[in-house]
């Protein structure tokens, strides 16, 4: 008997499409410096695997400062330049995602790729865990 997860035969399209208004909404409150915001499109503990270590944020109180610390000096914005859909069930999405990072002059820092899991807990969605190749 071969076993296969629903979300690999047709991703739930509302499920898609509540995870892309997430990172929408992420990425503006990113550029915007909006940590309220920000925070509203995470879900916490919120957790972050990178350079072989795990970080874990309970609360939201310094999420935002340690961006800021990763993103080295200048960081200006940062841009989705892809969010492709790998698996997507009724309350989780995950994400293959590439973006930019730009200087406060417009001037390319870095292309990275990471992996997202959007959740749907407690009738919100948010982001509640990535792996990311970027600093």
């Amino acid at each position: 008997m071969t076993m296969t997860d629903a979300s690999q035969a047709t991703p739930d399209a509302e499920a898609v499409a509540a995870a892309k208004a997430v990172m929408a909404a992420h990425i503006a409150a990113l550029n915007a410096r909006d940590e309220k915001g920000l925070a509203a499109t995470l879900h916490f503990p919120h957790h972050r695997l990178s350079g072989g270590r795990l970080k874990t944020w309970e609360t939201a109180d310094s999420y935002f400062a340690d961006f800021l610390a990763r993103a080295g000096d200048g960081w200006g914005h940062s841009v989705w330049d892809s969010l492709d859909v790998v698996a997507a069930g009724p309350d989780k999405v995950h994400l293959d995602v590439r973006f930019s990072r730009y200087d406060e002059a417009g001037k390319l820092m870095g292309r990275f790729r990471s992996l997202w899991a959007i959740t749907k807990l407690d009738g919100r969605w948010g982001a509640q865990l990535r792996s990311s190749f970027a600093a």
